[in-house]
């Protein structure tokens, strides 16, 4: 297994040095491309990523952004009170010196798997931390940039101009749920879709929860209905005072909770609820709730006599656990307040990734109860400003979100197998093996997971049978399916877990199942086999595919076959996705 040193800050200081080029031709700005501006008196700098490093005697920034007439002209024909929406010449990615500067990301509590307490970030964390901006320039340095343009250092913490994040070429049917859909980043103060002007404006409750939603979405690529979304920042406004007092005394979020409901009859006596009264339904709480806003979605827990509302607003639901119960006898002795915003649970991969840039080891983050969400979120942004610069520094702007690393020089006879043994830092969607062309295409789930692959790669080198590889950028693949990016937050991945053998007495068999051969006839139906790993001392084996798709194929089909049908079956833990060793 190849491991990742960080031993390497003279190269990187100086690989920063002396590489300018000219400001950038608006004439030749490319559709859809952020338009970086300067301002006179500074030196330019240029990282294809979309950072602009201003150099000033007294202070250094990172910047990008729209002209005013850019913007407008991408965005279509706006009046006045749109335009004013749209803020221009901003920052995408800012430079904050102090963790403390950031306000708190979540003002309910948030689930997640790590602790603060448990994690004392150590001399060794923050040399982790600084090495993606080392890579970065390691990636620099081997590439020829046009006009010799310099890679900007990203920046350690990160700001945001506004908490409203401006949101183009929606789709024209485009729902509150279908946005929300896509927002894991912090809690949502208010959504606002204008279908006539093909955009919308999410606001969060804060900044940092703002600039991680803006970075992940520009990084992946966001893309709702087969459109690419234009992502900028919308005009700071300030909050309600009756809103931040709710906030702030209640802890209110979009989501209103209701308790003590009659979901069923036996159900009802349990919870405290009526059973002669009205049975209550999606359809009843949309009909009752409406004219306090816009609904996002309902979700009722049938077993627990509960349900939960999620409104367009933080407003909206302050007014419904403020007024509901006195204006609808139906609610009078119900309980009503406030539950978690569904757009502040963080999933399973920003939990990986979180821990993989903090230097979190496996294990540690199943024992530690982490439930700093200004931790992770920093963690987060400036993971995603580094993978912008390591993939656009090699590969130009349209690099960016690339999640493919092609590997060269591949011994003759190479198998998948060696290859999937020194890949680590993210799980695989797909990995190609060309074996007449002695190369591989590593497709990984996560844009920065490929970043860092290939920026470590780069500055460590990766050997196979003594051979050392060349690393480079494949075809970018485009971003991220929906229905795989659920399937992954849910656990899926390229490994089938097959469990509960008796691998005794499949051994007393005349022709036992449960071999190497055997299983790979059966597995292979549904897909090219990477891997097959016994552990007959926990009963089980795992099934690794080159494909996640086909491993997702094989658990829904695999079950129907008898030989399984007793057993169980589900994913298991892809080895890419463990985190590299750090050299100390």
């Amino acid at each position: 297994m190849r491991t990742y040193g960080n031993n390497t800050n003279q190269f990187f200081q100086s690989s920063l040095q002396n590489r300018e080029s000219p400001p950038h031709n608006l004439s030749n700005l490319q559709s859809g491309e952020l338009l970086q501006a300067g301002h006179s008196g500074a030196s330019w700098s240029q990282n294809t990523s979309g950072f602009m490093l201003d150099r000033y005697p007294s202070q250094q920034r990172y910047s990008s952004g729209f002209a005013d007439e850019t913007v407008l002209d991408d965005i279509g024909s706006f009046g006045t009170s749109e335009k004013d929406e749209i803020r221009t010449n901003h920052m995408s990615f800012g430079f904050n010196r102090q963790l403390e500067e950031y306000p708190s990301s979540q003002l309910s509590t948030v689930s997640s798997s790590y602790s603060r307490n448990d994690m004392c970030r150590s001399a060794a964390v923050q040399r982790n931390e600084s090495s993606y901006a080392i890579a970065a320039a390691v990636a620099n340095s081997n590439t020829i940039l046009p006009n010799n343009g310099q890679l900007s250092c990203p920046p350690i913490f990160t700001s945001a101009p506004s908490k409203t994040v401006y949101l183009g070429n929606i789709p024209p049917t485009l729902t509150v749920k279908a946005l929300l859909d896509h927002v894991r980043s912090g809690v949502v103060e208010d959504v606002r879709i204008l279908p006539d002007k093909m955009c919308a404006f999410l606001t969060f409750v804060d900044e940092s929860a703002a600039l991680l939603f803006h970075s992940d979405a520009l990084l992946k690529r966001l893309n709702i209905d087969g459109r690419d979304i234009k992502i900028g920042w919308g005009k700071p406004t300030s909050v309600d005072p009756f809103v931040v007092n709710a906030i702030r005394n209640d802890g209110a979020t979009r989501n209103v909770y209701i308790g003590q409901l009659n979901t069923d009859a036996d159900i009802a006596s349990q919870v405290g609820a009526d059973p002669t009264e009205e049975k209550i339904t999606e359809d009843k709480l949309k009909s009752d709730l409406q004219e306090f806003g816009e609904i996002d979605c309902v979700k009722i827990v049938a077993e627990k006599g509960i349900a939960f509302i999620h409104f367009a607003s933080i407003l909206s639901a302050i007014k419904v656990v403020a007024n509901l119960a006195s204006t609808n006898a139906y609610y009078k002795n119900k309980k009503i307040f406030y539950g978690k915003d569904r757009c502040a649970f963080i999933t399973k991969t920003q939990q990986h990734n979180a821990a993989q840039f903090l230097g979190i080891h496996p294990g540690m983050d199943r024992s530690a109860q982490f439930k700093d969400y200004e931790l992770i979120s920093n963690a987060l942004l400036q993971q995603s400003a580094a993978a912008a610069a390591i993939a656009t520094s090699a590969g130009g702007p349209n690099n960016l979100g690339n999640r493919t690393v092609y590997l060269g020089n591949l011994p003759k006879d190479v198998k998948i197998e060696e290859i999937c043994n020194v890949v680590r830092g993210g799980i695989l969607q797909a990995i190609k093996l060309l074996s007449d062309r002695h190369v591989c295409f590593v497709t990984f789930i996560d844009p920065t997971a490929a970043a860092q692959f290939y920026a470590m790669s780069s500055l460590h080198g990766i050997t196979i049978q003594k051979r050392r590889c060349r690393v480079g950028w494949g075809k970018h693949p485009g971003p991220l399916q929906n229905s795989l990016a659920l399937a992954v937050s849910n656990g899926a991945s390229r490994n089938v877990y097959v469990g509960n053998i008796d691998f005794e007495q499949d051994s007393k068999r005349e022709n036992p199942i449960f071999t190497a051969d055997n299983l790979r006839s059966i597995f292979e139906e549904f897909g090219e086999v990477e891997q097959i790993n016994f552990l007959p001392e926990r009963n089980c084996c795992f099934i690794n595919y080159t494909n996640i798709n086909n491993a997702i194929s094989a658990i829904d089909k695999i079950k129907s076959n008898t030989l399984f049908q007793d057993l169980k079956i589900n994913f298991g833990k892809d080895r890419c996705g463990t985190i590299p060793h750090q050299r100390r």
